[in-house]
């Protein structure tokens, strides 16, 4: 017992300064601490082996940092969105005086090769109508404040159509917007498309310090109580067609022949009848345009029309 206890006394000198006070009583039960001293020396060495447990967990908050990060960098990602829903522009045709019936065709043409992806870009066409009266969807004879004899002596045509509302008039001096559009790539809806096109018709007077402003009791735009801007729009497979018309310079006389839009008692009136004077019309559209573009959220790169049926062999 004294041999083995002083092996084992010598071996662990090196790591204890006072040996000698361990093995001043040979063969006594004092000498069983020695070969548990390692064990508290292990015991010791166990949270130095715990810590870096510890270091990794405390660590793991950083490591989750970057998720953060990255949940806070999503709204940048959503961001191009609008821009990559609609990465095309919108072509822009400035058909000048264009008879109705070629017009409508034309739009027929148009928005079949939207319908079927012929085209992958909206188009827009702007232009004036010789004088036409339109019945859209809900008819509107019974709106007209003069024979059928008057109206046929006048040599005013009347056609009927397939966008919404009763009767109108187009003639020359008024510009008028068709807007082949697909408003669900656009993820537009109906009533925010309306109102789009209201508000650029409402931003457009304003340039010429006209104060014009929706009413609830009809769509477009409207100079106290009476109409200066009307709208009526068809939509096939989600793509719009006809649009708005603004009276600028047109003779409202042939109004006074029809309740437009079926409404009683409404008169219409232009830009040149609120000023007194008259507008500069290639000015008034292109202001128009603009303000289009900005209410939508689109660009434009114009195109010819003998360009755009080469494209769409229409």
């Amino acid at each position: 017992m004294d041999t083995h206890t002083a092996k084992r006394s010598k071996q662990i000198d090196p790591h204890i300064p006072q040996p000698g006070s361990l093995n001043a009583k040979p063969g006594s039960h004092n000498a069983h601490p020695l070969p548990r001293n390692p064990h508290p020396a292990t015991g010791t060495r166990q949270p130095a082996a715990r810590n870096p447990k510890l270091e990794t967990r405390t660590s793991q908050p950083e490591s989750r940092n970057p998720q953060p990060e990255s949940r806070t960098s999503q709204p940048e990602s959503r961001n191009p969105q609008p821009e990559s829903r609609n990465p095309q522009p919108v072509y822009s045709l400035n058909l000048g005086l264009i008879d109705y019936q070629d017009a409508w065709a034309l739009q027929q043409k148009l928005v079949a090769a939207r319908v079927e992806n012929d085209i992958d870009h909206d188009i827009m066409l702007v232009l004036e109508h010789p004088a036409v009266f339109t019945l859209g969807r809900r008819g509107g004879l019974d709106n007209l404040l003069v024979s059928e004899t008057f109206l046929n002596d006048s040599g005013i045509p009347v056609i009927q159509v397939e966008r919404g509302g009763v009767i109108t008039y187009h003639g020359p001096g008024q510009i008028v917007v068709y807007p082949i559009m697909n408003l669900h790539t656009r993820r537009i809806g109906v009533k925010d498309f309306v109102a789009a096109m209201e508000e650029a018709m409402i931003q457009t007077a304003g340039i010429w310090n006209i104060d014009a402003e929706r009413n609830p009791i009809n769509s477009g735009i409207w100079v106290g109580h009476q109409k200066m801007g009307s709208i009526g729009i068809a939509l096939r497979k989600g793509v719009s067609y006809h649009g708005l018309a603004l009276n600028v310079n047109l003779d409202l006389t042939p109004f006074s022949w029809i309740q437009p839009c079926g409404l009683q008692g409404v008169s219409m009136t232009s830009m040149r009848n609120e000023l007194g004077n008259e507008l500069p019309l290639k000015k008034v559209r292109n202001v128009l345009k603009n303000q289009l573009k900005a209410a939508l959220g689109i660009s434009f790169v114009n195109c010819g029309l003998s360009e755009l049926k080469s494209r769409l062999k229409v």
